[in-house]
């Protein structure tokens, strides 16, 4: 049968990396390595054709004979290269597998299905609360308490889940490792399955007599308070890790984490845009036709407004620093101030007389082809 392209066979493209073959190579033979796959041919098949595929593409010439002439140029004396594979069999697999990855690290326990003997109770649980934030609340930080309901250690047993006047034992299957061993021996070497310790799942300890308020579980229901601090310039989506405060662990296990969402609520006056703030204010035909100074609101308090004669509905004034603060910056954004002039909906016989006389005179007439207020926003914003 003819042999697939080793850039197929590792899912790559011909530019892959080094890394991005090492990679590759590894997550395939995790997968298919015999000693996770006992009696199964085809993943045999699959593993060693893996690994012919990484000898060849992890090594520069190799690579570099392949790329050119293909699996000819990998031919043993006849080909081109002068490399043989075409011997290459499951013990040379094994062996080149073990050359690079047969360490005691994170990939060999990978490998073997286990974590480096987890000895020990789990950690808990983490949770996830929403906490909403005004604006103003944003624009100054704050530091909130929040009230939440957990799992905490059992008042009884302490947490250990044993009952008053018992303990914990070391278990007697794993002596308290946490995990077994299996040693095997074949054609191609010695081998070692390890595995999560099923007597005591784990832990390394056993509990003989469990807790009766708990059930050996080591934890029960209860509500407590938590204390955040929250930074000034913060928005929805961002969050704050709270370590150690989520719901405790099973017999004395470490506890898990609260992690806090951040959740802007809608204001009345403002529309946040990143850093900066838009706020509408309404004022007459007459004061924006003749100027008026005017008091409008900021997250800061009341500011003075000047709206020059002429002023257009839509026209946006921009207050520096009125924004909100950098999040792990300096400085704040800025608050644009959009005026609408507002049209009167009812008026008196004399003011409609006195309306009709105005927009006789030429001043009155509006000019053609004026900007929106969304042309006019984007050019003061920059965007």
């Amino acid at each position: 049968m003819a042999k697939r392209d080793y850039y197929e066979v590792l899912g790559l493209g011909r530019d892959a990396a080094e890394d991005d073959i090492k990679k590759a190579y590894r997550k395939l033979a995790l997968q298919y390595h015999p000693d996770k796959n006992p009696g199964n041919q085809e993943a045999e098949e699959k593993f060693k054709e893996a690994t012919e595929a990484y000898e060849v593409l992890k090594d520069s010439r190799k690579r570099s004979t392949y790329d050119q002439f293909g699996h000819a140029g990998l031919g043993g004396a006849g080909g081109f290269g002068g490399f043989d594979f075409t011997s290459f069999d499951l013990g040379d697999a094994l062996r080149a597998f073990m050359r690079d990855f047969g360490g005691f690290g994170s990939v060999f326990d990978d490998f073997f299905g286990a974590s480096r003997a987890r000895q020990g109770p789990p950690k808990g649980r983490d949770m996830q609360i929403r906490l909403k934030l005004s604006l103003e609340e944003i624009a100054t930080g704050v530091e909130k308490k929040i009230k939440i309901k957990r799992l905490q250690k059992c008042g009884e047993c302490s947490g250990s889940g044993a009952a008053q006047g018992t303990s914990k034992k070391t278990c007697p299957k794993c002596q308290g490792a946490g995990q077994v061993r299996r040693v095997s021996r074949s054609l191609f070497g010695q081998f070692v399955n390890v595995s999560t310790c099923d007597q005591c799942n784990g832990e390394g300890m056993v509990v003989d007599k469990p807790c009766p308020a708990c059930r050996g579980e080591g934890r029960e229901k209860g509500t407590s308070t938590v204390s955040v601090k929250i930074p000034a310039g913060v928005t929805s989506g961002n969050y704050i890790q709270l370590r150690g405060a989520g719901n405790a662990g099973p017999r004395g296990g470490p506890p898990g984490d609260v992690i806090v969402l951040i959740q802007e609520q809608d204001h009345p006056a403002f529309k946040r845009h990143g850093d900066d703030i838009i706020h509408d204010t309404m004022i007459s035909f007459t004061q924006a036709a003749l100027g008026i100074e005017i008091t409008i609101p900021t997250l800061d308090g009341n500011a003075s407004l000047k709206i020059p004669p002429g002023t257009q509905s839509g026209k946006v004034f921009r207050l520096r620093g009125k924004g909100v603060p950098r999040l792990q910056g300096y400085g704040k954004g800025d608050e644009f101030v959009r005026v609408l002039v507002w049209v009167p909906t009812r008026l008196s016989s004399e003011e409609k007389k006195l309306l009709k006389e105005l927009s006789s005179k030429e001043n009155m007439q509006p000019p053609q082809g004026d900007k929106s207020f969304f042309e006019k926003l984007k050019e003061t914003l920059g965007i």
